[in-house]
């Protein structure tokens, strides 16, 4: 899945999930939860 696909199904700026996954900003536990959800993922596998 690339950033451009998560942005689209989160809603959000690419540039957003550039900046979470370099530790430049800290999504909110409403993204994280979406994140998750995207992903097919838990949000406990998502943040271990």
């Amino acid at each position: 899945m690339t950033q451009g696909d998560i942005c689209r199904k989160l809603g959000v700026d690419r540039a957003y999930i550039s900046n979470v996954e370099s530790g430049n900003k800290n999504p909110t536990l409403s993204t994280i939860t979406k994140l998750a959800k995207a992903l097919g993922v838990s949000v406990k596998d998502l943040l271990e």
